[in-house]
């Protein structure tokens, strides 16, 4: 993978913003709207299920959630603006700010402008560092297939 390539994929913060569950081309979005498709009107026989497996009461709720999955929008932390703004995200702008494509190429690497919790910012400097460690590409193309939400 070339390191443009992985600017389309890769935050500034180094998460993987296809495998976040609000991305338009990601894969929650994709396999949540395909098993949205197959599950068709479930809900009848999940009704019916409910009988003997307790778990399809809760169909309803699982169905909407589907829906929110499959109907993810964004681009990307490159290509938008950010869906959470109550995260408050201090990097995209930063990044900009300083010429950056990642934060642990910034010599203020590791900042305080992340406004990140503290677990989070723990993760964000353990991938900061991999990621100067093994190079962009490299660090891209190994975890690809690690889930986001870990």
């Amino acid at each position: 993978m070339k390191y443009e390539e992985t600017l389309k994929d890769l935050a500034p913060c180094g998460l993987d913003c296809r495998r976040c569950f609000a991305h338009s081309q990601g894969e929650i979005k994709l396999f949540s709207a395909k098993l949205q498709d197959r599950l068709g009107s479930f809900e009848i026989y999940a009704k019916r299920f409910s009988k003997s497996f307790p778990v399809f009461i809760n169909y309803a709720h699982f169905k909407k959630m589907l829906e929110f999955f499959s109907q993810g929008n964004c681009k990307g932390c490159r290509k938008g603006s950010c869906k959470f703004p109550e995260f408050n995200c201090g990097i995209m702008a930063c990044h900009k700010k300083k010429g950056v494509d990642f934060c642990f190429q910034c010599k203020e690497f590791p900042c305080n402008k992340t406004n990140f919790s503290e677990p989070s910012r723990k993760r964000w400097i353990q991938r900061m560092k991999k990621m100067k460690k093994v190079g962009v590409e490299t660090y891209c193309e190994e975890t690809k297939m690690l889930p986001r939400y870990r």
